[in-house]
């Protein structure tokens, strides 16, 4: 078993901006990733990438490069292609390569894991064909692989970038369907004071919209009863607004409504976490630092609550200076003089998130589905089987999965466990902060028995 300072979980941006952090005062660090690339989903293999489809992915993109670099410090020790299945209190972390265990031991943990985008069911979304506009970006930027006749589906910036993205590759969607109303905007407008604060993001915002624009996009808003038709695979998307109904036909429909925390591993450590009314989601409990209820663990990034790409990277080097405070690196006088910087340049750029947030609110039928709408893929658990179960007297998830298997799958509920506390929430009239959430157990991931029985040979 190795043994490091500091082992952070996660190459994004909060991953690497704190690793960087880290080794600047004199952390050794591991920094452990199931990518074989650093980068993260937002700068996914950036260096490589870069020089291909720099131009076309955009700024936002090229931002990424040189986080990436300064990985490249011989007190960072970067353990690429890792699937992360365990992590303990006491600072033990499991972890798989190529169907070998491995565990290393730290006496502080940075949990950079990031956000995952929020389960959109919609009727027809299991259908092959359909995908999450994150799962398109990544088709992009690690292969250069664009979709024909697609149709974006959902509300949020990230439609209008990847978007903009196809546009200049020449490949732009037959149109973006999103859901987001006047009155959503105009009950956003009470934010307004943070977003000219970030204004940055609003003309950054009105510069894709011109784009789309100019380049023939069609934009459809305010769309309500969204369903994906087809029998084998998608032959289209139909939707009502205005008044009327409309059908686009395509062969791919690429979903969103937001990204939302990924909580599996901090769920699992059993860490405190509160409702987020805001962005309608789970977040783990944590002070201005990162640090969770458990002493020794810290949580950056979009994992402790979304606030995007330069956000996540300064809340990943304020987490690094505190635990080079508490490893004796840094005086707390040093800690102050280095964290107000970076405390300031994050209040601006988090300014405009309550704008946005309330600007593009999650689509309201995919949190309460149609009966019929599978919820849960891996078990194929419908919506309507989740509301029988609750009047049947189920008392939340956790019994749920001796009545329904739901969130048992692969995914362990990655992909359903959202939707499932809100539609207990709907059925029961609690709180959804009351109806809680999954409890998660090791193994994070799938593995192999041959996985568990090689911890042995490790620790030979």
């Amino acid at each position: 078993m190795r043994e490091t300072d500091l082992a952070i979980i996660g190459a994004g941006p909060a991953g690497m901006a704190a690793a960087s952090e880290a080794a600047n005062a004199g952390i050794a660090t591991i920094l452990i990733d199931e990518q074989p690339t650093v980068g993260g989903q937002i700068y996914r293999d950036v260096q490589r990438v870069a020089p291909l489809r720099g131009a076309m992915l955009g700024q936002d993109y090229l931002d990424g490069l040189p986080l990436a670099r300064a990985v490249a410090n011989p007190l960072i020790s970067h353990i690429a292609g890792a699937v992360v299945w365990q992590v303990e209190t006491d600072g033990t972390i499991t972890y798989s390569i190529d169907d070998q265990s491995h565990q290393v031991k730290a006496s502080r943990i940075l949990i950079a894991t990031g956000a995952i985008e929020r389960p959109m069911p919609l009727p027809g979304w299991t259908l092959p064909g359909v995908m999450t506009v994150g799962a398109g970006q990544i088709l992009l930027k690690q292969s250069g692989l664009i979709p024909n006749r697609a149709v974006l589906v959902g509300c949020g910036p990230l439609l209008y970038v990847l978007a903009s993205q196809m546009l200049k590759a020449n490949t732009p969607p037959l149109a973006i369907i999103e859901t987001q109303t006047t009155g959503d905007l105009m009950a956003a407008m009470k934010h307004v004071g943070g977003a000219l604060r970030g204004w940055r993001y609003l003309l950054k915002g009105s510069k894709l919209l011109a784009a789309l624009k100019l380049g023939g996009v069609k934009r459809y808003t305010g769309a309500r009863n969204i369903s994906i038709e087809g029998e084998e695979a998608v032959t289209g998307v139909s939707f009502d607004t205005g008044g009327k109904r409309q059908i686009i036909a395509c062969d791919t429909a690429l979903l969103h409504h937001g990204v939302v925390p990924n909580v599996q591993i901090s769920r699992a450590l059993q860490l405190d976490h509160d409702w987020n009314g805001q962005q309608a989601c789970f977040s783990p409990k944590l002070d201005l630092w990162g640090k969770s209820s458990e002493a020794g663990i810290f949580i950056a990034g979009d994992g402790a609550g979304i606030g995007g790409a330069k956000a996540a990277a300064l809340c990943g080097r304020l987490s690094a200076l505190k635990i080079a405070n508490e490893l004796g690196k840094l005086t707390d006088a040093e800690l102050a003089a280095k964290a107000a910087p970076i405390n300031a340049e994050l209040s601006s750029e988090c300014a405009a998130r309550p704008f946005l947030d309330r600007a593009y609110p999650p689509f309201r039928e995919a949190l309460s589905p149609r009966d019929e709408t599978i919820v849960c893929r891996c078990e194929e658990v419908t919506a309507g089987d989740i509301r029988k179960a609750a009047a049947l007297g189920c008392q939340g998830p956790n019994q749920l999965k001796a009545f329904l298997r739901a969130g048992m799958g692969p995914c362990q509920g990655r992909g359903c466990g959202l939707t499932v506390s809100a539609l207990f929430a709907e059925e029961t009239g609690k709180p959804i902060a009351e109806v809680g959430y999954f409890k998660i157990r090791s193994p994070l991931k799938p593995i192999t028995l041959g996985e568990l029985a090689s911890l042995e040979k490790d620790a030979d």
